[in-house]
């Protein structure tokens, strides 16, 4: 049997062994809740919003206010980031067998100095953090600096979450 993977689906696999073989098996799927619109809409101005300071080759404010971010910038090629936020289309890798592991990410910067790429994701939270918060996402950010390492690049060994909680 060959597995189509993404970030969600082995989260799933690391909260509930037998849910992800049931729902791989396809003898049934865990009910989906109530799609949060917050985190999805959110999700899509964070992306515009973003995408305004990589036009105009700057960093947002809120990402990198101090010195540790003066060498980097937003990654500029706009189609393929496109590309790569399509988690159906960019990021994507299949084996010899056909088991997929695929992923959208939410934006990428690029370090100046070595031309290596940083997985940037974005979080939207209803509740203030939690000291452990980052580790639900780890996984996630792993898999999409893989992907990019299997399509050529060269990725920091780091990535960058950045939480919005509204108030």
């Amino acid at each position: 049997m060959q597995f189509k993977l993404s970030p969600s689906a082995l989260n799933l696999l690391k909260e509930c062994p037998r849910c992800f073989w049931l729902t791989e098996r396809k003898v049934w799927s865990r009910p989906i809740g109530i799609f949060p619109s917050l985190p999805s809409g959110m999700d899509r101005i964070l992306k515009a919003h973003f995408d305004k300071f990589m036009e105009k080759g700057k960093l947002p404010p809120e990402l990198c206010n101090d010195s540790e971010c003066g060498n980097f910038k937003l990654f500029d090629d706009k189609k393929l980031l496109a590309e790569f936020r399509n988690s159906r289309k960019g990021l994507w890798f299949e084996d010899s067998r056909g088991n997929i592991l695929h992923g959208g990410i939410d934006n990428l910067l690029m370090n100046k100095a070595n031309n290596k790429l940083i997985v940037l994701d974005y979080k939207t939270r209803g509740s203030p953090l939690k000291e452990n918060t980052h580790e639900y996402s780890q996984d996630q950010l792993n898999i999409y600096a893989w992907l990019l390492e299997r399509l050529g690049f060269q990725v920091e060994n780091f990535a960058y979450l950045l939480f919005y909680v509204p108030k």
